[in-house]
């Protein structure tokens, strides 16, 4: 199959396009650095031609209010072009737990995004992954001052991208869901714990405090971003992933 990955020189859009290029479809990746902006609409009509499935994997810039605008001026594009090009199979990657937290405005601007895919007239995939291993990092300087990192014990159930690339891969060479499958990690740890747990492996000196209030995933509430029933489960541990890393 023709499968035009957009976003598909990111973290997980080049892995996807190397894993399918190595079953044999022709994954082409769709970047603004190959010409096509999603917001603006340049480029989109010719990226998703002759396509049989389109992967969106674009993410809003920020975190804010300005991510429900991005969503919906890029499905608005991405979905009017692929309807036009008669493409079959259109999938985006999501967040489990995404419509079970209201309190976040990137939250609900991800469910927006959803919420488009399925109004839309082209069949469609929904892969809802867990955190990034990734991202950890990431999280802990969000809340970093000097040598003290606060963090909330919100349950995390973290993914490899290897992994979620793996899963979206699956789903985009197979027939549409026309729903939603879910994809966790085989751990689930409290924010904090995964702080601790990150910053010795590393050999960081930083020291993680226990805050409820601290950073994004404080308004967070409950086990609601950790994998459902039905959740395929990676096989990837934080523990290993780290020492690999």
């Amino acid at each position: 199959m023709k499968i035009a990955v957009i976003g598909g020189t990111g973290l997980i859009g080049s892995q996807v396009v190397r894993n399918l290029t190595a079953a044999g479809h022709e994954a082409v990746p769709y970047s603004l650095s190959t010409g096509v902006d999603v917001i603006t609409g340049a480029g989109v009509d010719d990226a998703v031609a002759g396509a049989d499935v389109v992967v969106n994997l674009t993410n809003s810039p920020t975190f804010d209010d300005a991510s429900t605008a991005f969503f919906q001026i890029s499905m608005d594009n991405l979905l009017t072009a692929s309807a036009k090009a008669g493409v079959g199979h259109f999938v985006i990657l999501s967040i489990v737990g995404v419509d079970q937290v209201p309190d976040l405005v990137y939250y609900r601007a991800k469910m927006l995004q959803e919420d488009l895919l399925r109004a839309g007239t082209v069949p469609f995939s929904i892969v809802r992954a867990t955190q990034f291993m990734e991202f950890v990092d990431a999280t802990m300087s969000w809340t970093t001052e000097d040598d003290v990192v606060r963090l909330p014990q919100t349950p995390i159930q973290p993914i490899a991208a290897a992994d979620v690339a793996a899963a979206v891969s699956e789903v985009a060479a197979g027939a549409p869901l026309n729903g939603v499958r879910n994809i966790a990690g085989p751990d689930v740890l409290p924010l904090d714990e995964l702080g601790r747990i990150t910053l010795k492996a590393k050999g960081d000196s930083r020291v993680v405090v226990t805050d409820g209030t601290a950073g994004l995933f404080a308004a967070i509430k409950g086990d609601v971003i950790i994998a459902p029933a039905d959740a395929v489960i990676a096989p990837t541990h934080y523990a290993d992933w780290l020492a690999a890393g």
